[in-house]
């Protein structure tokens, strides 16, 4: 899969091919299925197939003071198409200047100009242009006048609810990550930078991994979580709390402080990945540093278990 940036280099495709179009934050089971009729439809029309997206959420440059907190980084959405089949992912640079381009100027200038579309495959909410004003009833007239077709993926629910980036948002803020994640059809999970904190965790026997993040990215609500950690392509198990320690009663910014099981090495400056699997319980003070401790050790055996039955539930999958 190449990674093009039109905003740097203005690139236009030299094949025709089939676009999908969307935000795609999250990369849900919903884009997937999107993306996947893409990628299928493409290979039998003989074309290249293209995810045409943006760098930067288009509601926070439409509408400044709304600040829509992202699910899914630039770099995590590279990682996660890299295997699909895709032959393109494209950003382009969503500013106030492309805000203001007219559906029809969005397919003459960009579906038919610079991508070649033959075909366009998007979901049944889609809109384009100025103000939203294009959607896929505009599209496929569109195609009639350019010749390419138009594929529009109906909703996919769970449990009777559309999945959708906002409800996914909705979940995760609330700290229902096991919805979240069923949504989502893979787990939710944060990269950031291991930084040095207050180093209070080494004090009371469990020494965390504070991680700085990429900007806008959603935080799950505060509390204590089952996670897994991504480590140098190695994966621990981890129990991660979201908050701000309140039991030490210093007013301080939220954390993500992450305790790795059977790991004892220096990783100040590394990048890692914490997956999120299971809440455990709510952020509370407790009334000492000693039932902190006793919170905690419940925290890491309540952990433990969880793994040890994961792994014995696959292990009787594998022998049926």
């Amino acid at each position: 899969m190449q990674v093009i940036y039109g905003s740097r280099e203005n690139e236009r495709v030299k094949r025709d091919s089939g676009v999908g179009l969307g935000n795609f934050d999250g990369l849900h089971i919903g884009h997937m299925t999107l993306i996947n009729t893409l990628i299928n439809e493409s290979k039998l029309m003989g074309i290249d197939s293209i995810v045409y997206t943006f760098l930067k959420h288009p509601e926070n440059i439409i509408r400044k003071k709304l600040n829509t907190p992202i699910i899914t980084t630039i770099n995590k959405k590279i990682e996660l198409l890299q295997s699909t089949g895709l032959d393109y992912l494209y950003f382009d640079d969503f500013d106030d200047a492309y805000s203001r381009m007219k559906p029809e100027e969005f397919i003459k200038d960009v579906l038919f100009k610079k991508l070649k579309v033959k075909l366009a495959v998007t979901g049944f909410d889609y809109r384009f242009g100025y103000k939203g004003e294009g959607n896929a009833d505009l599209l496929k007239e569109a195609g009639k006048e350019y010749g390419f077709d138009v594929i529009v993926i109906p909703p996919v629910k769970i449990d009777d609810h559309i999945v959708s980036s906002t409800s996914i948002r909705q979940y995760i803020a609330k700290g229902n990550i096991e919805k979240a994640n069923k949504f989502l059809g893979r787990q939710f999970s944060i990269t950031g930078t291991v930084k040095k904190g207050r180093r209070i965790g080494n004090t009371i026997g469990f020494p965390t991994a504070n991680i700085s993040l990429s900007e806008g990215i959603i935080l799950p609500h505060t509390g204590v979580y089952i996670t897994k950690t991504l480590i140098e392509d190695k994966v621990y198990s981890s129990v991660t709390s979201i908050g701000i320690n309140p039991t030490f009663k210093e007013n301080l910014p939220i954390s993500i402080e992450t305790y790795i099981m059977d790991f004892d090495k220096d990783i100040y400056g590394k990048e890692i990945e914490v997956i999120f699997i299971k809440h455990l319980r709510n952020e509370k003070a407790f009334n000492s540093v000693d039932e902190l401790v006793e919170q905690i050790k419940t925290d890491v055996s309540d952990a433990r278990r969880y793994f040890d039955s994961t792994k014995l539930n696959e292990l009787n999958s594998k022998t049926k």
